[in-house]
């Protein structure tokens, strides 16, 4: 299975994020998805962006200086050649030990949830947002002391974290498609 994932990494089929930054991220334009049973974050920020590795589609570029997930799943359903349709899904955060990113990014074009911020500014300037780099001079902008996201669904292309750290990790690689939600 592992010749499976890494062929799926070569191929741009299985996505893989290194990045620190919105700017240094060069993304597969193909789409995962993201579920969490909750997300708690200090510092967010979100504008919106084109993502042109997909024919100039936007997004929306979000935030978060520090994130406690819990109960993430990741998961993109890949077609490999020659195996048919493979699914990659990454779980961690369960119980009280909650996934944590600090320096969160995520590329997004749909995101859905019960959701409640505190200390928002809405319209801000894009480039003027702190946390969250490289903003349009003049494009839409938000951001927030806190956010709380209850049920979190979300199709992403791509995500990006100075640190990451994944409690309890369980990856699996496995025939079909058995994506997060």
């Amino acid at each position: 299975m592992s010749a499976v994932v890494i062929a799926g990494v070569a191929a741009g089929a299985v996505p893989v994020a290194l990045a620190v930054s919105p700017q240094a991220l060069s993304l597969s334009g193909q789409t995962f998805q993201i579920s969490a049973d909750r997300l708690d974050g200090q510092g967010f920020t979100q504008y919106i962006a084109v993502d042109h590795t997909r024919g100039d589609h936007p997004l929306a570029l979000s935030g978060i200086a520090s994130a406690d997930l819990h109960n993430l799943c990741q998961s993109v359903v890949a077609d490999m050649p020659g195996v048919g349709k493979v699914t990659l899904r990454i779980t961690a955060g369960g119980g009280d030990k909650p996934a944590h990113a600090d320096h969160l990014v995520v590329h997004t074009d749909d995101l859905a949830g019960d959701t409640s911020f505190q200390d928002i500014v809405i319209g801000q300037d894009a480039s003027t947002l702190s946390g969250l780099a490289g903003g349009p001079a003049g494009g839409f902008g938000l951001q927030a002391g806190h956010v709380h996201i209850d049920h979190l669904r979300q199709r992403a292309t791509g995500v990006s974290a100075g640190t990451f750290q994944l409690t309890g990790l369980h990856l699996t690689v496995k025939s079909g498609a058995d994506p997060c939600y």
